[in-house]
């Protein structure tokens, strides 16, 4: 949520941002003429209490009926104004609230302007994409031939865009999961958290989910719970309205979750295999950090899910996303890219971004720079680290072999049982 202060004394810079985005600048007017409205009216209000108090004070020694009567039937007149005024007053609360929240971040002043995800800017690559002696398959023909992922059954069991894992599958998603944490954990500084699954509407409010994406996500019915999106969401609202200690920061949190999304919108991409799905995994990485050092901490938050390619042996490319896709709560994101053989393209692993004190205005994340100092917001980032079943899919493209077979890179292996080859095994 942009700050209020900043909308006012800085109306062109929202207009700008609105522009660059491709959103609408009128709403800042709008928000603007409502919120001059509402200062009006608390003036006003305040004024008349005032005016209430001193009148009400003189009433009692006035001994006159006569002199004393106008006098309590004025004062009954101001107590209805300020009634009215009241209601009006919690209104445009209201109404300053919900266009605050629908308002998207600023982006950087670096991030490309462009209208879609056709607009992102590839700024570099790692590895070399490998040079097949035979024609590449996708991972869901892959997974079926090796008998370790069954999408007819999962579409039996859940509806399109669910599918289950069997045997060595299983293992691998679970190995991933395993190895990340470990990796995030022992050799990149974060802390292990485990989150539930269901969240409150405020956290989802919190990191910008909702209302903008309400359609988007599965809500339990009869109650204020959603079923988590990303680990994003719990793990960020850990520290919801509280205030932190300087000596606190930074804060380097991991965590494990399911994720659910409904993928409204998706419009028939990627609608085989273990891209875009209603359920999956992913390994999350979410920091807090004073405002000085975020742009600082969103580079080695970009260089830690590179890491997580690079020791798999994955080619990749760094993507910058541009002001029409760099989301609605990002000041500036990257997606690293893991390149697919099987479907011949790069495909969005992982998204690195940082949201300044956008989501921390909306969950009210503070902490105090010294000790008698006035709090300030802390600045938010995450990334994955990464999505576990497009690793599982880029795994299967990249080393599968002529013969069906797929190599488990080497990295992985420890948590294989010292598997190194998975080969077709009992089906469902």
């Amino acid at each position: 949520m942009l700050d209020l202060k900043l909308i006012r004394e800085n109306p062109d810079l929202v207009r700008e941002s609105q522009r660059r985005r491709g959103e609408d600048p009128a709403v800042v007017a709008h928000l603007l003429a409502i919120d001059t409205r509402n200062r009006a009216l608390k003036t006003e209000a305040e004024a008349l209490r005032a005016e209430r108090k001193r009148v009400s004070a003189e009433i009692p020694k006035i001994h006159e009926a006569a002199e004393r009567a106008p006098k309590v039937a004025a004062m009954r007149e101001v107590g209805e104004r300020i009634t009215a005024m009241e209601h009006e007053i919690t209104a445009t609360d209201d109404q300053i609230r919900t266009l605050l929240l629908s308002i998207p971040n600023i982006p950087h002043e670096s991030v490309p302007e462009g209208k879609d995800d056709s607009e992102n800017i590839v700024i570099r690559t790692w590895g070399t994409p490998r040079a097949f002696d035979f024609p590449p398959r996708p991972h869901w023909e892959i997974a079926e031939a090796l008998g370790i992922a069954d999408f007819e059954r999962g579409g039996k069991i859940s509806g399109p865009r669910f599918f289950v894992l069997v045997g060595a599958g299983a293992h691998l998603e679970r190995a991933l999961i395993n190895y990340f944490l470990d990796l995030h954990v022992t050799e990149h500084g974060y802390t292990e958290v485990n989150t539930p699954y269901l969240v409150k509407g405020e956290c989802m409010v919190g990191t910008g989910q909702l209302p903008k994406f309400a359609d988007d996500m599965y809500r339990i019915e009869g109650e204020d719970l959603y079923l988590d999106p990303t680990a994003e969401v719990p793990v960020t609202n850990l520290y919801r309205d509280e205030i932190l200690d300087a000596a606190q920061l930074p804060i380097y949190l991991v965590g494990y979750t399911a994720c659910f999304r409904k993928e409204a919108g998706a419009g028939g991409r990627d609608n085989r295999g273990m891209i875009r799905v209603h359920q999956f995994d992913k390994v999350e990485m979410v920091k807090f950090v004073a405002p000085e050092t975020s742009w600082a901490e969103l580079d080695s938050l970009l260089a830690q899910a590179e890491d997580c390619l690079q020791r798999l042996g994955i080619p990749y490319q760094i993507a910058q996303m541009c002001t029409g896709d760099v989301g609605f709560t990002a000041a500036k994101k990257f997606d690293p890219e893991a390149w697919m053989p099987g479907q011949g393209k790069y495909v969005e692993i992982s998204s690195c971004s940082n949201f300044v004190d956008f989501q921390a205005r909306r969950a009210n994340i503070r902490y105090r720079p010294a000790p008698e100092a006035k709090p300030q917001f802390v600045h938010t980032l995450n990334g994955s680290g990464l999505a576990i079943g497009r690793t599982v899919a880029a795994i299967l493209e990249n080393y599968q072999q002529a013969d069906g077979t797929v190599v488990v890179p080497e990295v992985l292996r420890p948590y294989m049982r010292g598997l190194a080859l998975l080969t077709k095994g009992r089906a469902l």
